[in-house]
């Protein structure tokens, strides 16, 4: 049987990465660590984590443990709250950094029910394709598609998404066929601004075309998915927003697929904010829901 311990045992290597880490935020010292996470592993009868010499990997099994008990920690602090009369004292601002196209096409859309939740907690959103100082107090959450280095930053990744070619279907028709991966490099395409890309997990074009012909750049991949809808060449877009695109089309799915991730990092003096986690919480629900659009 699972205990709640076992659970904050979990969720402290799976943020930390490292079990030395890890033993630090609870309190006890990394062979403790090693030995209760040994014998987790043993009663559930799954490995959660290879370890390297540089830390801990999640393992496909451990990536399942994580959503439960997320789900199971924020629930428990829920109760929390409400039972200690605290829920209605989270007022204020927090400030969410994000890549453009998680903030447009995942926060935005659902922030309504984020305010019915916390009515007096304003949100500040900033959805942009540029890598925001946490130090400099730019935000006090980021969500990134570049893991940052090791060090002082809270950072754990959320979640992976995929990125496909698409096209108008008016481009389509008024085109050859594109049969094969062979036939892309060919195609006019839009992209980012080279000058512009400060994370280097949006640099993805060279991954399927390397010899593109750029007809149209702009550093706002909203801009991209809109030009690629008017016909004007073939675009790299997210699924989560492409897919839904009235007149867009997604071409080669089985040949033509980006795999990108992201994080979320957050100053250690913010992790136990009752305002951060009330935002975390609202996020790690709705990936829960865009899960398979992602």
């Amino acid at each position: 049987m699972l205990h709640w311990d076992d659970l904050r045992l979990f969720l402290a290597v799976a943020r930390a990465g490292r079990l030395t880490s890890a033993g630090q935020a609870l309190g006890v010292n990394h062979t403790t660590v090693a030995r209760r996470l040994t014998a987790l592993e043993d009663a559930l009868g799954a490995r959660l984590f290879d370890r390297t010499s540089r830390g801990v990997v999640m393992t496909a099994a451990g990536a399942l443990l994580l959503d439960h008990a997320e789900r199971v920690e924020r629930e428990f602090e829920a109760a929390a709250a409400t039972l200690s009369g605290r829920a209605e004292a989270i007022a204020g601002e927090v400030r969410l950094a994000t890549p453009e196209a998680f903030g447009t096409y995942i926060i935005a859309p659902n922030i309504a029910d984020f305010h019915d939740r916390y009515p007096d907690l304003l949100l500040e959103l900033m959805p942009e394709s540029r890598a925001v100082s946490l130090a400099n107090r730019e935000a006090d959450i980021a969500i990134t598609v570049d893991r940052p280095p090791r060090g002082k930053l809270v950072v754990r990744k959320l979640c992976d998404y995929q990125l496909g070619l698409y096209a108008s279907a008016d481009y389509l028709a008024r085109h050859p066929p594109i049969r094969s991966a062979q036939d892309v490099a060919a195609q006019p395409f839009v992209a980012y601004i080279d000058q512009m890309i400060d994370m280097r997990g949006l640099r993805y074009l060279s991954e399927v075309a390397g010899e593109a012909r750029p007809v149209f750049r702009s550093s706002s991949i909203v801009a991209q998915q809109k030009a690629v809808a008017s016909g004007v060449g073939l675009g790299l877009l997210h699924r989560f927003s492409a897919d839904s695109e009235p007149g867009l089309v997604r071409i080669l799915p089985d040949e033509v697929e980006i795999t990108r991730s992201y994080w979320l990092v957050l100053r250690p003096e913010h992790q136990k904010s009752p305002h951060t986690r009330a935002v975390i919480a609202f996020i790690d629900d709705l990936l829960a829901r865009y899960r398979a659009l992602l």
